[in-house]
């Protein structure tokens, strides 16, 4: 059973969510990769404003490449997310309620998605033609000079996602694999 969700990302929305659910996420998003989170990080400690409200966002980790004729995006999958691990700790403290990407996180990421009410979000790696499918709007609204790594303001429709780390710190990476291991011992 896939599970509908819209932005804004309360923790109302998300409490019930366990590692290995598949949801359709709707709404707004931001993109923003590692050199868009050292300007983010920066701001932050000079005491200055983000230029786009965290607070019950989704981030999706992307570098979306340059959309052709006719479309809104082009392709558009997730970058491997511990590359965001040194700046997602603040943006989640903040209120950051969902990060989208691909692969482990760190400790630190962890425990603060777990502070924070918050969940980390698994996209397909692979499948960049499929998910920019679902993008059905995006403008550049930050740093434009960092090209595909500008920050953007996307419209998804029914992002196909899954649950890798929920609100309690079940991490999917680990249940599975335990859950695997279990069932070839057995």
């Amino acid at each position: 059973m896939e599970i509908k969700l819209s932005t804004p990302l309360t923790y109302d929305k998300i409490k019930d969510l366990k590692a290995g659910d598949s949801i359709l996420l709707s709404g707004t998003l931001y993109s923003a990769r590692d050199a868009a989170h050292k300007r983010l990080i920066e701001l932050l400690e000079v005491g200055k404003e983000l230029p786009i409200d965290v607070r019950d966002a989704v981030i999706y980790y992307v570098g979306p490449t340059p959309a052709k004729e006719g479309q809104v995006i082009g392709s558009a999958g997730p970058t491997t997310s511990y590359r965001m691990d040194d700046y997602s700790p603040q943006l989640l403290d903040l209120g950051l309620k969902a990060m989208i990407g691909k692969g482990a996180r760190n400790e630190a990421v962890i425990n603060s998605i777990i502070k924070n009410k918050a969940v980390y979000l698994g996209a397909i790696g692979g499948a960049a033609a499929l998910i920019s499918k679902s993008i059905v709007a995006s403008e550049i609204i930050a740093y434009e000079d960092l090209g595909a790594e500008a920050i953007r303001k996307m419209e998804v429709k029914d992002m196909p996602l899954t649950v890798i780390i929920d609100s309690e710190g079940t991490n999917l990476y680990k249940v599975g694999q335990e859950e695997y291991l279990r069932s070839i011992n057995n």
